[in-house]
């Protein structure tokens, strides 16, 4: 399961050891690792806010409006952070430094899609199965114990 008060921190780490390593003058090919991880946290982030959006039913209640407000105001944060990297970037690098990170962010996301985001899905999927199930055998069990005291009344 996707983390989001993890996710935001591991955004936030890896952006600050990108903006240093700009700073210092580290090419980019160098710092991929970095420019992975925030671009998986950034993938991260967007896909947890479009669930927060649409949460399944089992988990509706006071929790997921906090963490909708948190991931809005992660977005936010990734916005101002993509701006400023940009700025960087550009200014480091080129409009072609920027375009290589462009490049990463969309392999990252289409990896996270593939994997970790899919994941999260299925999980939440066999976790509203195991509910219906438990829910109607307990149905059940509720029936033919009702059914079966009917029974003794009759007797």
């Amino acid at each position: 399961m996707i983390d989001p008060i993890t996710v935001i921190a591991t955004a936030s780490a890896a952006y600050n050891a990108l903006k240093k390593g700009i700073e210092i003058g580290r090419d980019l090919q160098d710092m991929g690792g970095q420019l992975a991880s925030w671009a998986g946290a950034i993938s991260d982030i967007e896909f947890l806010a479009k669930k927060a959006e649409n949460p399944p039913w089992w988990k509706i209640g006071g929790n997921v409006q906090a963490e909708a407000i948190e991931l809005f105001a992660a977005k936010k944060k990734i916005e101002a952070q993509r701006n400023e990297l940009k700025t960087y970037i550009q200014y480091s690098y080129g409009q072609s430094g920027w375009e290589e990170l462009l490049k990463i962010e969309a392999q990252v996301r289409k990896r996270k899609q593939a994997t970790d985001h899919r994941r999260a899905e299925m999980q939440e999927l066999l976790i509203t199965i195991a509910i219906v199930i438990l829910a109607t055998l307990a149905g059940l069990a509720g029936l033919a114990a009702l059914a079966w005291f009917l029974v003794l009344q009759q007797k």
